[in-house]
């Protein structure tokens, strides 16, 4: 039993020591990590279409610097497609007014109980009074 752990114990060394080869398992060569080249640097090209400014020149009145941020990123309002603007169309427009009239009594809205409008009639607070009351 002795003789077989041992020949186990070599067996399994030499095959670890196999893998430390110059080349490898299976005959693989390695990277030789001597031989990396350099790249070359990462410049800046030019921007062609910006000029130098006139002498006495007043300054372009282009917009904020967010403005043209927006405009670099996503190249400007885009046009509307023809299917947007059939929608459009067909919806018409909206009343200036709509935000007041929502208030109006005489403006149709859907009842969702008596439980919801205690809810949005409530006064307004802090909620350290605050009491869950579940009808009966």
């Amino acid at each position: 039993m002795r003789k077989i752990a041992t020949i186990t114990l070599i067996a399994a060394a030499s095959a670890m020591l196999a893998g430390c080869g110059s080349t490898g398992i299976m005959g693989r060569d390695r990277p030789d990590e001597f031989a990396v080249q350099r790249q070359a640097p990462l410049v800046v090209p030019p921007a062609f279409n910006l000029m130098p400014p006139s002498a006495g020149a007043p300054r372009p009145a282009e917009g904020t610097a967010s403005q043209q941020a927006l405009e670099a990123l996503f190249g400007g309002p885009a046009p509307r497609s023809a299917v947007e603007t059939s929608l459009l169309n067909r919806a018409g427009s909206a009343d200036p007014g709509i935000r007041t009239a929502v208030g109006d009594p005489q403006t149709n809205t859907v009842n969702k109980g008596r439980l919801t409008q205690d809810i949005v009639a409530a006064p307004q607070g802090d909620g350290a009074n605050a009491q869950a009351v579940i009808p009966g």
